[in-house]
């Protein structure tokens, strides 16, 4: 089985910090893209991390380390850097990682960096800043290729190659009116292969798909990925053109919504916290799990309240853990079905009762099927009452209602415009146990009493 690079790189580099071999170092830092030094970086002590991190001769690369570093990490080796070391650095990267990295930094620190930038750099930060984290605004890169619809193929090229030889995405190419609205799009393709004196106007798609700069950071990378674009124009109210939301902005979006979600919905918060102090992850932890501490205590009291049956037929005891599981099985499986549907888009908040509707259906059926079988087994442990129909009865209507809680509570989530991912963590998981348990005794109380 092959190793695994970064763990040989990691290794490596180690042993050469141990033995302090600086002029070794600097050569394989120096070869090392930033990115997979980014994730040597994460089993480093803070010294360890500032002496590489100096030995890096140029400062793009730098830059682009700091945007691959965890916040964490990011904040900690910056605390340590001039003030001056700093701005060189932010002033080689993009205007759009630079407002999220300075968006990072305390008030204090990033007003300090932003006079002493250039400008024209600082300017372009600060309306990025303007925007909310998690919109279209927020993340747009304002450096982007725009051209009136009237120049030609042959103006066109030539202005890439003089005034936008710097801007990251270059593939498109968006033709603007004289108030500065988006009319028109053209791919680097189009514009090589017509002839050099055809205006953008002739060729050009009139079509744009666009966003707005207030649209939310999750609905523009499913936008991107829809259309499958390298890059998405986002316009303001009047539809002139503020910057565009690259694919590998849009990559990183997928990646943090993703981890995010599966940590809502395994009610370990919002923040990936693995690397983190003992104390702050017990402390981004402990509320999540409060919703299992009080569903506990109340499936206590619901026992209690059943005792008198519970001390006549002891065997109900012996079949809760399997009620409760089947229910929270199946419960779990419908809410990630449709949080992952909705985060998707496969689902549609449109579809409230048909999803509802058919997880039910879906729950009904695998209750009655595991209902039989478990029904048996009890019937064949204690034979002098219909304990099988009783243990029977309480896993179908366990599964059916953890199927209906599970599909519905997230519907009903996205449609009041609260995070559906938290309804897969403990408040849907406990309350379906608590469901379980309930609907057990009573079952079993009311074929008793008969």
């Amino acid at each position: 089985m092959p190793r695994d690079p970064n763990k040989i790189l990691l290794d490596t580099i180690r042993r050469l910090l141990r033995r302090e071999a600086n002029s070794h170092l600097r050569k394989i830092v120096n070869k090392t893209h930033a990115a997979d030094l980014s994730v040597v970086f994460r089993s480093l002590s803070l010294s360890e991390q500032l002496k590489l991190f100096a030995m890096i001769k140029d400062n793009e690369q730098k830059g682009i380390l700091f945007s691959e570093l965890e916040a964490d990490t990011f904040l900690e080796i910056v605390a340590e850097l001039d003030l001056n070391e700093i701005v060189s650095i932010l002033e080689q990267m993009p205007s759009d990682d630079v407002a999220d990295l300075i968006g990072r930094l305390p008030d204090e620190k990033s007003a300090s960096i932003l006079e002493m930038m250039q400008k024209e750099d600082s300017d372009e930060v600060e309306d990025l800043l303007s925007y909310g984290d998690d919109t279209a605004g927020g993340i747009m890169n304002p450096d982007y290729v725009a051209l009136r619809e009237e120049t030609t193929a042959k103006e066109a090229i030539e202005a890439i190659q003089k005034e936008y030889a710097d801007v990251e995405m270059p593939f498109y190419l968006y033709a603007v009116d004289e108030f500065g609205k988006l009319v028109g799009v053209s791919s680097l393709r189009q514009l090589v292969v017509v002839a050099p004196q055809t205006p953008l106007k002739n060729f050009m798609a009139t079509e744009v798909i666009s966003v707005q700069t207030d649209m939310d950071q999750e609905e523009v990378a499913k936008i991107v990925a829809r259309y499958d674009i390298l890059a998405v124009p986002v316009v303001d109210a009047s539809n002139r053109l503020m910057g565009i939301v690259t694919v590998d902005d849009v990559i990183d979006i997928f990646r943090r919504e993703a981890t995010e979600d599966i940590l809502k919905m395994a009610g370990a918060g919002e923040e990936f916290v693995e690397t983190k102090s003992i104390w702050r992850s017990t402390k981004i932890r402990l509320p999540w799990l409060f919703a299992s501490c009080v569903g506990g205590i109340i499936a206590f009291f619901i026992i209690s309240w059943f005792e008198v049956n519970l001390n006549r037929i002891a065997y109900l005891a012996a079949f809760i853990p399997v009620i409760m599981g089947m229910g929270g099985n199946i419960g779990t499986q419908s809410s990630t079905i449709v949080v992952r549907g909705l985060a998707t888009g496969r689902l549609n908040v449109r579809d409230f009762w048909h999803v509802v509707f058919k997880e039910l259906t879906i729950g009904c059926i695998l209750g009655v099927v595991y209902g039989t079988i478990i029904g048996m087994v009890a019937q064949a442990s204690y034979t002098n009452i219909p304990l099988g129909l009783v243990v029977g009865s309480a896993v179908v209507c366990s599964m059916s209602i953890a199927a209906l809680v599970g599909s519905l509570v997230p519907m009903l989530f996205a449609r009041i415009n609260i995070d559906p991912a938290v309804a897969t963590g403990p408040f849907v998981t406990t309350s379906i146990d608590i469901i379980s348990v309930f609907f057990y005794f009573q079952i079993a109380t009311s074929f008793l009493n008969l």
